[in-house]
């Protein structure tokens, strides 16, 4: 992806340096005697304690640490692609766009939908507006399932965006009143149909993007494509325990991620990514 040099969001706050209670992680025991100390003399209580600083987060290697600017980095140019290809898409629908904020993490997190850890992947909190991301998950990509190249980061950024996007069109709301009134497995079908749409809106970026601003190298499309098939959930149940379970899917598999994906790349149409009504691959067993 041709990334560098290229306009940075102003819409991300860092917090690599604290944990979900704000505390500054990494101090090892010094950290957790200055918190006590500042619990203590500010008249706070012991619940607080649950917020410690992480005393198993190691410091970074200045190696490690520029590494880890560079995907920052990369990240923040990546979220001001969304900003200017979702201003262009709302603005040929007569809408306004809002952008959302990015909440760069390590570890652990504190979000409007609750406490999160780096286990949870990234993630949206449709309540604070804002995609959370811990940068580790950039290298869990490439180590755990083996998906080369920088793209398939940018895929998945555009899809927590598409997230935004769904909540901002009214999809997250009408998810919520689902949740009171379908049972369970019927709700869990249209969760997968919601993080589809998702995927649709990735690609749907990926194609705005090349046509606006030619970001894209060759192989990006089908980096992506690589990724969105090592996280299907039938290709995750697969190598976790050797059996696949379509009620427990939470964001289809692996062929309905590349086909959404693609069909957002290859149709550029906002109008093509109703995953709720169309037919094409909507077998959770598939």
């Amino acid at each position: 992806m041709l990334w560098r040099g290229r306009r940075e969001s102003g819409n991300v706050s860092d917090r690599r340096g604290f944990s979900g209670g704000g505390i500054a992680i990494g101090g090892g025991i010094v950290g957790v005697i200055i918190y006590l100390l500042n619990l203590f003399l500010n008249g706070g209580d012991l619940t607080q304690l649950t917020n410690l600083p992480n005393q198993n987060n190691a410091q970074l290697s200045p190696t490690e640490q520029a590494a880890d600017d560079e995907r920052a980095a990369f990240v923040k140019v990546v979220l001001a692609e969304t900003e200017d290809v979702w201003h262009q898409i709302f603005k040929e629908q007569g809408i306004e766009y809002v952008e959302p904020k990015l909440v760069l993490f390590r570890d652990v997190v504190e979000s409007g939908c609750g406490n999160a850890s780096a286990a949870s992947g990234p993630f949206y909190c449709p309540a604070d507006q804002q995609v959370y991301i811990d940068l580790s998950f950039y290298e869990e990509l490439q180590q755990r399932f083996q998906v080369a190249g920088d793209f398939p980061m940018a895929y998945v950024i555009a899809h927590e965006v598409g997230h935004h996007v769904q909540n901002l069109l009214g999809v997250s709301a009408q998810m919520a009143e689902k949740r009171q009134q379908l049972s369970e497995e019927e709700y869990n079908r249209f969760s997968v149909m919601t993080e589809l749409q998702a995927d649709f809106y990735a690609g749907l970026w990926a194609h705005y993007a090349h046509r606006m601003d030619t970001i894209l190298e060759e192989g990006d499309i089908e980096e992506a494509l690589s990724a969105a098939n090592a996280i299907g959930d039938d290709m995750l149940q697969k190598k976790a325990t050797g059996r696949v379970v379509p009620d427990a899917f939470t964001h289809g598999t692996s062929a309905q991620r590349m086909y959404w994906f693609k069909k957002g790349w290859v149709t550029g149409d906002i109008r093509q990514g109703n995953t709720f009504r169309d037919n094409s691959l909507t077998s959770l067993g598939q």
